[in-house]
């Protein structure tokens, strides 16, 4: 028998789309294949994997199980429609940023396991005029290399302002921590550094004024001799991070306290090195212990507490294998450290956002400056250690805050003050209506940093309306009952008297300050025990452009701005995500993909 040679079997094609699995397919040009392949560019972009990712069998069958009429693009389209996408966005936040009146810059600097890279963040926080809110978008992420410096640090700030097209006029301020190179990177600079270009202006400007003009008079008075001029670039600290230098003090201080918080960590790192305990505390509570991180905000609070919390648990499991557990006294005093740093880590949460905080911390710092001075005091004969521990913290959060409460510091800076002044949430309480002398020096600082903030000569005329004119925003249907007009006695004459022209009024900056105070101290007067509700940016949205000319658009920068740079720490949190795996080397997307997923819902 002959045996036939069989033709050799020809291997099936790749599948290439869930058209090949499912059968018909969108038209390639349909809105429904086009905007799912937007939605699949995004997910690459974000999630910095490979473009190659859409061309996986295993991706494909999936897309087919979903949407079967729809063709998976291939890699080159996705990394094209990636890159239309980060251009889209920037064209969109580059606007943004032009048309925002002021800009706070916050940056911080993070280094990969292994020491393998290093990178900066740079973020812009400002009030989006067209939408009516605070945003706060990531810029740039930029690779740095060893050492860091001032100079590098300063270098890249520039390149990115400069790529963004932002005027250095319009930063009001660069948050950072405290760190030497940062503090050395934007150096401070006192008002008799600066310049006095916009002095010498106003003086050769005067000679035009209009003689007579009372309310001209007034506007030009506005430029009382300490003017302030802090510079396009100053620093302000970061409020989060100078707070966790004074709970760090809890770690050295008093050797009684270390002692105790050194056997605390012990027993936690007992437990989480054992599997045994761990699985035994999980079945009585269904938690576990937080180990503290010195670098970690409100670490120490979060362990202390946990274990107060689980402090029946952690006893009977510690006895059962063995472990040497905290005396009654020391759970005692574990209980009495956890509530003296309760209110830091109730005002770290706070002034952590990522907008809107500025306005918060001179209160914040208030109140804690009370809380230590209560805590001392109640302490004092009970627990001299931890007593004499608040008030070294006291003194310590006096001394780093200054930039901040003490108006001789020579490193002051009235932005908190002004941000709070224009909040009536907090500006009554803590400012208008507070008697002391500290507070009131500052009130003073903050009025006239808002003031000197305007230029001298800008003035908003609102034109009077005559008396035989009627408002356009009056109602003018007559009310049911009213009285009678009284008819004038020289009837002819009255009608035929020429109207009177319309004097236009001129407005400044210090009568819409003392408008304002004024509003905000009948406000309190009348108000009753429930809080107020609206917050800074929703009351001055609220307002009338004609009352407040000036002082509206300052106060909804001001407002707008953070406390912190916790903003780029979080950046920091996703890029590490970003980076990870396969993705450990892809540095030239991570700043794309980081730009996409950070922005994503601005």
């Amino acid at each position: 028998i002959a045996h036939v040679k069989e033709p050799p079997k020809k291997d099936k094609p790749k599948p290439t789309s869930a058209g090949d699995f499912f059968g018909s397919s969108y038209k390639l040009n349909s809105p429904e294949q086009q905007s799912k392949e937007v939605a699949v560019a995004a997910w690459i972009g974000r999630t910095a994997l490979p473009a190659r990712t859409v061309e996986d069998e295993d991706f494909i069958m999936m897309m087919g199980k979903i949407d079967k009429r729809f063709t998976v693009p291939k890699k080159t389209k996705v990394s094209n429609l990636v890159n239309e996408a980060y251009v889209e966005q920037q064209e969109k936040f580059r606007h943004r940023l032009s048309v925002a009146r002021k800009v706070t810059l916050g940056l911080d600097i993070w280094t990969k396991k292994g020491l393998t890279a290093s990178f900066i963040a740079i973020s812009a926080c400002y009030f989006n005029p067209e939408d009516n809110k605070a945003e706060h978008i990531l810029l740039n992420l930029k690779e740095m290399v060893h050492p860091h410096t001032a100079q590098a640090i300063s270098a890249l700030v520039e390149e990115s302002i400069e790529a963004w097209g932002i005027p250095k006029e319009k930063i009001l301020t660069t948050i950072t921590d405290n760190g030497s190179n940062m503090v050395a990177a934007f150096p401070f600079h006192t008002a008799e550094e600066a310049t006095t270009s916009e002095d010498s202006e106003l003086d050769s400007d005067s000679e035009h004024s209009e003689d007579g003009d009372e309310n001209n008079n007034n506007v030009l008075q506005e430029g009382e001799d300490d003017r302030y001029d802090y510079g396009t670039m100053e620093r302000t600290p970061c409020v989060v991070h100078t707070l966790q230098l004074v709970v760090n003090m809890l770690l050295n201080k008093e050797p009684s306290i270390r002692r105790l918080l050194d056997k605390t960590r012990h027993l936690v790192n007992q437990f989480r090195k054992s599997s045994v305990a761990t699985e035994r505390l999980l079945q009585r509570s269904a938690l576990v212990l937080i180990k503290d991180c010195p670098t970690r905000w409100s670490s120490c609070y979060s362990m202390m507490a946990r274990c107060l919390q689980l402090k029946d648990h952690v006893t009977a499991v510690a006895e059962s294998m063995g472990w040497d557990s905290l005396q009654p006294s020391e759970w005692q005093k574990i209980g009495m450290l956890r509530d003296l740093l309760l209110p830091f880590a109730e005002h770290t949460k706070l002034l952590q956002s990522d907008t809107q905080s500025l306005s918060l911390v001179v209160p914040a710092l208030l109140d804690l400056r009370n809380h230590l001075s209560e805590f001392s005091l109640a302490y004092a004969r009970t627990y001299r250690d931890a007593a004499s521990l608040a008030q070294k913290m006291l003194s310590n959060m006096e001394r780093r805050f200054s930039v901040f409460l003490d108006v001789t510091a020579a490193k002051f800076s009235p932005l908190a003050a002004a941000a709070c002044f224009v909040d009536p949430s907090v500006s009554a309480e803590t400012l208008i209506e507070n008697d002391d002398e500290g507070m009131q020096d500052l009130l003073r600082k903050a009025e006239d940093y808002i003031a000197h903030c305007v230029p001298r000569r800008v003035e908003v005329r609102v034109e009077q309306v005559t008396d035989d004119e009627e408002p356009e925003n009056v109602d003018r249907e007559a009310p049911a009952e009213t009285t009678p007009a009284k008819r004038p006695r020289f009837k002819f004459f009255s009608a035929s008297r020429p109207a009177r022209p319309k004097t236009p009024m001129t407005t400044n900056i210090r009568q819409e300050i003392l408008k304002y105070k004024g509003g905000l101290s009948n406000q309190a007067a009348s108000a009753t025990n429930t809080e107020v509700e609206e917050s800074g940016i929703e009351f001055w949205i609220s307002q009338s452009p004609m009352v407040f000319p000036h002082l509206k658009p300052l106060a909804l920068d001001l407002l707008a701005m953070p406390a912190s740079q916790a903003f780029t720490e979080r950046v920091f949190s996703v890029t590490g995500y970003l980076s990870s795996g396969r993705r450990n080397r892809a540095r030239a997307i991570l700043e794309r993909s980081a730009f996409l997923k950070i922005n994503k819902s601005k």
